[in-house]
């Protein structure tokens, strides 16, 4: 009699630790870096949602300042998704020999040009001006210059003084009223509160819109490639910001990161329909100072979740642009397709 209790016992211990095992493994705890900034925005109600376990699968967030925090954690295999600048994103694709994939696109253009009493209307409107900017060498400077030759003006038509930080243009559009500077956001609706007398005259991303929309660019390009301008196509828009995977967690774990792209999908529908709770999120993570700045800002940051073939091909013509003004930034060479994760 003890003999067959303790087979039973036995018995319903192990199958009830396979039901167990089972269950745990559905869920999976995703680790997610990304940097304070528009980038973040988008995924600030999911990072809500699972905080009170509302998710499928846990989540590890961590956010830096620089994507040079991020990098060496993604190489390490010290987390599994990361939002960074489209550029960086290559750069480890090239880093990691392949060892990841962008799964969608998470921000789209958030430089505008500012000024006070500059009469400014069109690209054209730029030449023989001097724009202050901050990133010289990088992608700011890059998409600059992109839509300015687009817009049929030469590197002689106009002038570029960088500054280390945002907040030294905004200083300098404060002194002068008829400087003219490239800010990004939130930076941007940061320095019209401040100074009711700036405005916003021209959105970089429409510019690169209208720009890559016009048939015949030879001879536009940065480099004054006339091959590579024709083959250009700016009209998908500007991308600042994607989302990357390592290969290897994906391979592991296609549901999950499935999940976290749907996750994805509706947290940057969130924060676009609900800026007011977008707003005081982003100053509890620490992204905005005040609501009131991060609430007008929100709806000027682009915020999306673009995936597959539209991620694809607004990208690629991203990172070709990038390429043909220095190869560099985007890790020597345009990456390969298998760079870019369609979907199941």
């Amino acid at each position: 009699m003890t003999k067959k209790c303790l087979v039973l016992v036995t018995s319903l211990v192990l199958v009830l630790g396979m039901l167990t095992g089972c269950g745990s493994g559905d869920a999976v705890n995703i680790r997610v870096g990304s940097l304070k900034g528009p980038t973040s925005m988008g995924i600030l109600f999911l990072m809500d949602k699972a905080q009170k376990g509302e998710t499928s699968d846990t989540y590890e967030f961590q956010m830096a300042t620089g994507a040079d925090e991020l990098l060496p954690l993604m190489v390490k295999g010290e987390l599994d998704i990361a939002l960074v600048p489209a550029n960086v994103a290559s750069v480890l694709y090239q880093k990691t020999s392949g060892g990841v994939s962008v799964i969608d696109i998470n921000t789209l253009g958030v430089l505008y040009v500012v000024t006070g009493t500059a009469e400014v209307g069109s690209i054209e409107d730029l030449k023989g001006k001097t724009i202050y900017l901050t990133g010289k060498g990088t992608t700011p400077e890059a998409s600059l210059r992109y839509v300015l030759a687009a817009g049929g003006l030469t590197e002689k038509d106009y002038t570029l003084e960088f500054k280390s930080e945002a907040t030294e243009v905004a200083a300098v559009l404060a002194e002068n009223p008829d400087a003219i500077g490239l800010l990004p956001q939130p930076f941007v609706t940061a320095a019209l509160m401040q100074n009711d007398a700036l405005k916003v005259v021209l959105d970089l991303n429409e510019e690169w819109v209208r720009v890559g929309s016009i048939e015949n660019t030879a001879g536009t390009g940065i480099s004054g490639n006339t091959e590579k301008a024709e083959s250009q196509d700016g009209a998908e828009g500007m991308v600042t910001g994607v989302t990357v995977v390592r290969k290897a967690f994906l391979q592991e774990h296609p549901e999950a990161v499935e999940d976290f792209l749907k996750e994805h999908a509706l947290s940057a529908e969130a924060i676009n329909t609900d800026a007011a709770t977008g707003a005081a999120l982003a100053v509890a993570a620490g992204i905005v100072a005040k609501e009131p700045i991060a609430q007008k800002a929100i709806p000027q940051c682009n915020i999306t979740c673009v995936t597959g073939e539209e991620m694809k091909k607004a990208l690629s013509a991203y990172l070709d642009v990038l390429a043909d003004f220095n190869a560099e930034l985007i890790g020597g060479q345009i990456p390969a397709d298998d760079f870019y994760y369609l979907g199941k």
